[in-house]
């Protein structure tokens, strides 16, 4: 099963994220099937960038985007003013 989930990347102080599709049953920091994204929440407010396209392919294709992707897509799909 496949799920879409944060993979933490940086260093301790300095952490961001990308968001990859993965398979569940392994561990987050293995390796993964495709990136689709990434997500900086030191800038204010935090920098979302998400292949929305992608991200509904594979969600049509029958993964699960975990709790915290869910927020992320629904933000990345707001037009900005």
């Amino acid at each position: 099963m496949l799920k879409i989930r944060l993979r933490r990347m940086g260093s301790k102080q300095d952490t961001c994220y990308r968001v990859v599709v993965s398979d569940s049953r392994k561990t987050p920091g293995s390796r993964f099937v495709d990136s689709i994204g990434t997500y900086d929440p030191r800038t204010s407010p935090g920098t979302i960038r998400i292949d929305v396209d992608k991200a509904d392919a594979w969600i049509s294709k029958g993964a699960t985007p975990s709790g915290t992707v869910k927020t992320l897509l629904v933000k990345a799909r707001k037009p900005t003013a």
